[in-house]
């Protein structure tokens, strides 16, 4: 049976592949994105051109409607819920980034922390929505990075993820705890699912597997943090949304479930896989690791296997050659017109 679904950051990477997989299912979709300009705007405008377009051409059962707005407007998204009845809302909008998060927390709790309760009021019939309505079910991205520095490897939900070495995470920590607390008050369904090192098609400009590509052919600086020896559990968009459109049709509750593919790959050999596809070397900067970051992150999948019959299905090259397939055709087209 079809669904009716908010997907916020419905425009970005993973928000984008989240819409083109319910609309292919048969599910009407409402997106929500402010459209920011964390990067390039109009790379957001494309990736909701190649939905559409897909949608259209391949004749999906679904239907998508976009609306630009953001989800700290506490009237916008009362009005929303008033005037759409969701069975689920899968909550990827956020601020993103270790890094940048340092030199701005307050955006980044305010957009993260703010806006993640302004939806979960909205969920619960406190903002604008129908009480006489069962709740929907509330998907959460979180992150990896919630874990810091945790001597647990492979890293497991029941960590307690106490020590958050940026405001990314901790806005992050924080928001999967509210989720908690309104599973706890108002009975709503929330699973909280922590995203290892995504990649893929419609990859963010700020991602590595893009930054490496741009240094390549543009030449632009790119650091190379500690040489490469940093291991990442790299996970492929649409193994990502596989998770994600599980809990849609599985409510647990409350839980918090790790997303990777449970198989880390040193940084280096990933840049090396790239620089393979593309035919040419690319030129990156050594530097050194940052008090922010980590040597390693690796998902235990097991309770998400469990769960929700979550099976990761790309391998990283497969991954990888995907992503480059992608990049040449999205961001230089003159590559592939030279093949």
């Amino acid at each position: 049976m079809a669904k009716t679904i908010l997907v916020t950051g419905a425009a970005g990477f993973i928000g984008s592949h989240a819409v083109a997989h319910l609309v292919r299912r048969g599910d009407r979709v409402i997106g929500l994105d402010n459209l920011n300009d964390y990067y390039d705007p109009t790379r957001k405008e494309s990736n909701l051109r190649e939905v559409t377009d897909q949608a259209s051409i391949n004749r999906w059962p679904g239907t998508f409607e976009f609306l630009k707005g953001d989800i700290r407007d506490r009237k916008l998204i009362g009005d929303l819920f008033s005037d759409h009845h969701f069975d689920a809302i899968v909550h990827l909008a956020a601020m993103a980034g270790v890094r940048v998060s340092i030199d701005d927390p307050g955006l980044y709790y305010d957009v993260n922390v703010m806006g993640t309760l302004a939806l979960l009021d909205a969920a619960v019939g406190r903002l604008g929505s129908n009480d006489s309505h069962q709740k929907p079910t509330f998907v959460f991205a979180s992150t990896s990075s919630v874990y810091g520095n945790t001597q647990t490897v492979p890293f497991v939900p029941e960590d307690t993820c106490d020590r958050p070495l940026a405001p990314y995470a901790a806005s992050k920590r924080a928001s999967e705890m509210l989720g908690y607390t309104y599973h706890h008050l108002f009975g709503l369904d929330c699973t909280v699912f922590r995203f290892f090192t995504v990649y893929g098609p419609r990859g963010r400009p700020d991602m590595m597997a893009y930054k490496v590509l741009d240094n390549i052919f543009t030449g632009c600086d790119v650091p190379l943090y500690n040489n490469g020896n940093m291991y990442r559990d790299w996970t492929y968009v649409d193994d990502i949304v596989s998770g994600l459109v599980s809990a849609v049709d599985h409510p647990l509750g409350y839980e918090i479930l790790n997303l990777g593919r449970g198989e880390p790959v040193l940084l280096s050999d990933f840049v090396k896989g790239i620089e393979q596809l593309a035919g040419r070397s690319s030129k990156l900067t050594s530097a050194p690791m940052l008090d922010a970051d980590i040597a390693y992150t690796f998902a235990d999948i097991s309770k998400t296997k469990k769960l929700l019959g979550y099976e990761p299905q790309t391998s990283v090259p497969e991954g990888v050659e995907q992503f480059w397939k992608w990049y040449q055709t999205a961001v230089f087209p003159s590559l592939s017109q030279k093949e």
